[in-house]
């Protein structure tokens, strides 16, 4: 097992990290088990898509927590694309302005689903902007978190996320991904050329189960979504990470293998 070059780095004390790393093997899932393990919880499992959109959103909220607190800066920016992972970036969002941030939002392409639509409701409650001019809004940012895409992304990148890619991979400011980071193929990981062939977020959280680019990812990585079941597991072949305590987010390291 070897760690993140991260975890090497010697961080000031605002932003050092929560924990080491378990040192841990988890498997990764295909994108086409990782929707049918998602109709399993909301069949079989008695989940519905806002709850596991709930515990998500939360998930990636305390990763965010764990690699820039908000002693590191408040200014988080948040991209949303038009389906569920954009649905867990603005679950994510909310939660981030009630643990002290002060998020924006960008969503370029707005879901229709009436969930979404009862998620931005709850943003503007919060008095959350939802900003027009990304390019001004990444210069002020002091963190990002790249909830376009996740394991249902099959490329190539359009319009107007192509362009977003290739600003988010331009800029100097750190990000976390959700799921996986956004223009990679979930099996085969960043594209040889064109925008995302050289974004390596900072952080990436997979929710559920690692997807097989992981094995292409470098940096601080974590798993989240605390509501697998030992059935659910099993079936997949899949490992049940040992949370501790209330946490619903777990760092581990990557090995040269892909395994976790």
């Amino acid at each position: 097992m070897i760690r993140s070059t991260f975890a090497r780095i010697r961080l000031p004390p605002s932003i050092r990290r929560y924990s080491k790393p378990a040192i841990m093997s988890l498997k990764a899932i295909s994108a086409k088990d990782a929707a049918s393990l998602d109709k399993d919880l909301m069949e079989v499992g008695g989940w519905s898509l806002d709850q596991l959109m709930e515990l998500a959103g939360l998930s990636v909220a305390e990763a965010v927590w764990r690699v820039h607190p908000p002693s590191a800066g408040k200014k988080v920016l948040v991209v949303c694309g038009p389906g569920n992972n954009g649905g867990d970036g603005l679950v994510a969002t909310r939660h981030l302005a009630q643990f002290g941030y002060t998020p924006s939002l960008y969503y370029p392409k707005q879901g229709k689903k009436e969930l979404y639509e009862r998620l931005k409701t709850q943003l503007h409650n919060l008095s959350v902007p939802f900003v027009d001019d990304f390019e001004a809004a990444l210069k002020t940012a002091d963190f990002l978190v790249d909830a376009i895409f996740g394991f249902s992304f099959g490329g190539p990148l359009r319009d107007p996320f192509d362009k977003i890619v290739s600003q988010i991979e331009s800029a100097n400011v750190p990000v976390l991904s959700v799921d996986a980071p956004s223009s990679w193929d979930i099996q085969t990981g960043p594209p040889k050329e064109g925008p995302g062939a050289k974004f390596m977020p900072h952080a990436l959280i997979s929710l559920s189960a690692p997807k097989p680019c992981v094995a292409f990812y470098h940096g601080r990585h974590f798993i989240g979504g605390r509501f697998l079941t030992k059935n659910i597991t099993d079936k997949y072949g899949l490992d049940l990470p040992k949370y501790q305590g209330v946490d619903q987010v777990l760092e581990i390291g990557v090995d040269a293998e892909g395994r976790l």
